[in-house]
């Protein structure tokens, strides 16, 4: 071939290609749009890489408080160091992670003052103008940042039903405040809750919603358990439309208390023994498991990042269930709230009948008195004798003076402890010595367990039971 022949023949070939878009650029777009792909699938891709191989540390925290007194004094200690204390749980010893002594960091102060205004108990003296003025004296004496509301319960008269709860068997006669006149007025109405209501007109007495429902007690004992559980289904589904809430409570021994809360606010209470041939009934039944419930979810509504503490002044007689009482121990752990007692002095023919009645009844699984100062015990408070008028404002003195004088501690959990939704029992125990080197006898006050969690979900709602953010 010449050479004009070849030339001729690749330009020829060069002419068959369109002159628009050279080669390259023709494929460029297709590759350009595959790299964009890549590029774009990639990064999430390494993203995803990258959370995947992150690992997830969920710290998890039980806090406590300790009020340490000397055993002889009942002195609080305020000097004590981090290595005084040693902390159980569930008999094992825990690095304490935090610490702070007297008035260091801690919370305000969400005080409910439960008064029992039984006139044969606490109420015959709450009548009197000089013990009402003696509490609210101490009461204006409120650190800033602490409060109080008053719970009045056991009502012979209501004076203002609007404002009552429980169907007339509670009412609340202020909630949280510091101020000094709306405490003096709040604690004024009580003589008139005590007091004896007259005698209803026949025009209240024929309106059903002026009529005042009593307690009523039901017992009933039947050999054929399916056929005891079969009537009360029944009598239960008749008047299902009253329900708003019912709770199930099944204690240790095997009895069952269901609390059925109705949309008047009553509560009927029923124990069911272990056997299930015994049941026993109170309705429209106010007990001190009832107003440790009300306390604890009025702290929780209204001031969530205070510290709970209840005050029961009564006679120390408290019928209620054991197994109530149990479950109101672990509502008071659940929340950290800590329960205390003023008890004043019990009339001369009660404290003549208790040791003999209390056996009597035990059958019954009702306790008749105690149950403030095994709650006290359980969630770390005081139980206090009150019998002078100065002992009423002397008591809350000491009662509040030692809530705001605890050591605040604190231990974590290690990842591999699951949430396993169970009570952890807790022991507290301090060592110290004196000046001379001797060891210093000390009494101390600490809530006896927490709960853990059912699971991690529930971590942000756990904080007052020992898991905190």
């Amino acid at each position: 071939m010449k050479l004009s022949d070849s030339i001729h023949a690749k330009a020829q070939s060069r002419k068959d290609i369109p002159n628009s878009q050279p080669l390259f650029f023709r494929v460029a777009p297709l590759r350009l749009c595959v790299i964009l792909l890549l590029v774009i699938f990639a990064v999430p891709a390494t993203s995803a890489q990258e959370v995947a191989d992150t690992i997830k540390v969920r710290t998890r925290v039980v806090f406590l408080d300790a009020l340490v007194k000397e055993k002889k004094t009942g002195v609080p200690i305020s000097d004590l160091k981090p290595e005084n204390f040693e902390v159980f749980d569930d008999g094992q010893p825990r690095e304490i992670s935090y610490f702070t002594r007297e008035g260091q960091a801690r919370k305000p102060l969400a005080l409910i003052l439960i008064l029992d205004l039984r006139d044969d108990g606490a109420g015959r003296f709450l009548k009197r103008e000089e013990v009402r003025q003696a509490m609210v004296e101490e009461l204006a004496k409120l650190p800033p940042g602490d409060e109080v509301a008053i719970l009045a319960i056991n009502l012979n008269s209501v004076d203002d039903k609007a404002a009552a709860i429980r169907n007339g068997k509670a009412i609340w006669l202020t909630e949280f405040t510091r101020d000094r006149a709306q405490l003096q007025t709040a604690l004024a109405r009580v003589p008139a809750l005590v007091a004896t209501p007259p005698e209803p007109s026949k025009t209240e007495k024929s309106d059903p919603k002026n009529e005042k429902k009593e307690t009523s007690m039901t017992v009933s004992a039947s050999s054929d358990k399916n056929e005891d559980n079969t009537n009360d289904a029944s009598k239960t589904k008749i008047k299902e439309n009253d329900v708003l809430e019912t709770e199930t409570i099944r204690g240790e021994n095997g009895a069952v208390i269901t609390r059925t809360t109705k949309k008047d606010g009553s509560v009927d209470i029923k124990r069911v023994s272990s056997n299930g041939k015994m049941t026993i009934q109170l309705d429209n039944f106010y007990d001190m498991a009832g107003a440790t419930r009300d306390a604890t979810h009025l702290v929780e509504e209204k001031r969530p990042n205070s510290q709970a503490a209840i005050v029961w002044l009564s006679d120390g007689i408290a019928p209620i269930f054991k197994e109530d009482r149990d479950a109101a121990g672990q509502i008071l752990l659940r929340q950290n709230a800590i329960f205390n007692t003023l008890t004043v002095d019990m009339r001369t023919v009660y404290k003549f009948l208790l040791p003999l009645g209390q056996p009597l009844i035990g059958w019954t699984g009702l306790s008749i008195a105690g149950s403030g100062k095994r709650l006290a015990q359980q969630s770390g408070g005081e139980t206090v004798h009150v019998s002078r008028v100065r002992d009423y404002g002397a008591g809350l003195a000491r009662v509040i003076g030692n809530l705001n004088a605890r050591y605040n501690l604190c231990f974590q959990l290690s990842e591999q402890e699951k949430d396993d939704g169970r009570m952890h029992e807790l022991v507290v125990r301090v060592k110290a010595s004196d000046a001379n080197g001797k060891t210093r006898r000390l009494e101390v006050s600490s809530r006896r367990g927490y709960y853990m969690p059912k699971s991690g979900v529930d971590q942000a709602a756990a904080n007052s039971s020992g898991n905190h953010k």
